[in-house]
């Protein structure tokens, strides 16, 4: 796949701006696990995902990690490449959650062709906000939504990720997604499993009434 598939205002840059933006892009590999970005002080660059999935996330003061955002094939991390913009600065950490397959642009390049095309600006623009919009999304959901919805959301988001009703996720991965200790999680997954919505194994939770996640959330 080319850039050109991944920037739909691909052909509103000019040739020179094409060949210069083709020319830095680099593509690179990273392993699960593996580490992205890591701060405000690390800019990375833009992150375009060929394939595979990435998690954004953020730590309290005490240590604790909640997820912001997830990136899946085609989509466009503006937040690695945050020294774009002088005033912004955000503390976030971008890990590798499969294998994953990355073009990245480098953030200076990026910056001086936005500076003077307008498409490349607005677009920039449109994926920030959506961005934000997310994260707002975020925050509203952990001031104003009970525990038990979150989880059950969470849990159905899996399953349409996954694919597959039975996911190989830890308590601890759980609450590092949400937010929350791992004895909170492991509270609600046992009521979960009172209900005869969830079974529980080492290692795995296997969904056994999605229809009763969803009235959670109504």
């Amino acid at each position: 796949m080319e850039l050109s598939d991944f920037l739909p205002i691909w052909e509103k840059l000019t040739d020179e701006q094409q060949k210069n933006i083709s020319n830095s892009t680099v593509k690179r590999k990273f392993y699960k696990g593996e580490i992205l970005h890591n701060g405000s002080s690390d800019c990375t660059g833009l992150i375009i995902v060929m394939s595979g999935q990435l998690r954004a996330f953020t730590l309290s003061k005490d240590g604790r990690e909640i997820t912001l955002y997830r990136l899946f094939d085609c989509d466009i991390c503006l937040f690695s490449a945050s020294c774009i913009w002088n005033s912004i600065q955000f503390d976030i950490t971008i890990t590798a959650q499969q294998d994953t397959e990355v073009l990245l642009i480098p953030a200076e390049m990026y910056k001086s062709i936005m500076q003077v095309s307008a498409p490349l600006a607005n677009y920039t623009n449109e994926v920030m906000a959506d961005r934000f919009s997310d994260v707002m999304w975020l925050i509203d959901q952990v001031m104003w939504k009970s525990f038990d919805k979150r989880l059950a959301q969470f849990l159905l988001n899996e399953i349409n990720i996954e694919g597959t009703s039975t996911l190989h996720i830890t308590h601890e991965t759980i609450g590092n997604h949400l937010g929350n200790p791992r004895e909170v999680v492991t509270r609600m997954l046992k009521y979960f499993v009172n209900e005869g919505l969830v079974q529980l194994s080492r290692g795995t939770i296997e969904i056994l009434n999605a229809k009763g996640l969803e009235k959670i959330l109504r």
